[in-house]
């Protein structure tokens, strides 16, 4: 599991999932943080874990099926760890494995540190093949995350003040940028322009106008 945002802008959280066979790509999963403050770190994790957990035990509560894990890993430290000890025992999931992996000070890849519960932070040896396994587990999460972002973000961007008009959807808002030129064009187009634009119509000329104008609907 990890998070992605620049500034708490475009906020997502991932997971990856790995089997003996190697990464079940067909498995990711990626949560738009909906409701946690998204300059905190811990409060998207929880909100992660409750979100990806809780809809599992609502899909198979007697945990019989293959999709839960034999280990749950991290992309962070104490702080992170505890975030989802919080939330897993708060769903009685306290008895899967979480283990959140950290790296040293100087950021350096073969460094990093480990922290699971009742236990002291520790590190595996620099060519322990586990490390590796798991440093790619940790890259793929971070590579996922970003992805995530970056989606979200080119999302957001092509976003246009004509997706709020109620009935224009992208077939029209497609016409309109053509005819106009660009949103702005159609938020200062009179009504009679608007009704020019070809299949447009006087009704939803209308609805366009008043939309940008609503001291036109009340006069």
């Amino acid at each position: 599991y990890d998070n992605s945002h620049i500034q708490g802008a475009n906020a997502y959280g991932v997971m990856v999932v790995a089997g003996p066979a190697g990464f079940m790509k067909q498995a990711y999963r990626k949560f738009a943080i909906k409701t946690a403050a998204t300059n905190d770190d811990f409060a998207m994790m929880r909100e992660v874990f409750e979100r990806r957990f809780g809809r599992a035990l609502r899909e198979d509560p007697a945990r019989a099926g293959e999709d839960w894990p034999d280990l749950v890993l991290i992309d962070g430290g104490a702080g992170q760890l505890s975030a989802a000890r919080e939330i897993m025992a708060g769903l009685g999931l306290d008895d899967l494995p979480l283990v959140a992996v950290a790296k040293g000070p100087d950021r350096d890849a073969g460094r990093e540190w480990f922290h699971a519960p009742g236990r002291e932070p520790f590190q595996l040896p620099p060519r322990d093949p586990v490390l590796f396994y798991l440093q790619r587990l940790r890259d793929e999460a971070h590579r996922f995350a970003i992805s995530a972002h970056r989606a979200g973000r080119s999302k957001a961007l092509t976003r246009s003040e004509l997706d709020d008009v109620p009935g224009v959807g992208a077939a029209m808002k497609r016409k309109l940028l053509n005819h106009f030129g660009s949103a702005r064009g159609v938020r200062q187009a009179g009504l009679a322009d608007l009704e020019a634009c070809p299949g447009v119509g006087p009704a939803l000329a209308k609805r366009i106008h008043e939309h940008f104008h609503p001291s036109a609907a009340l006069g």
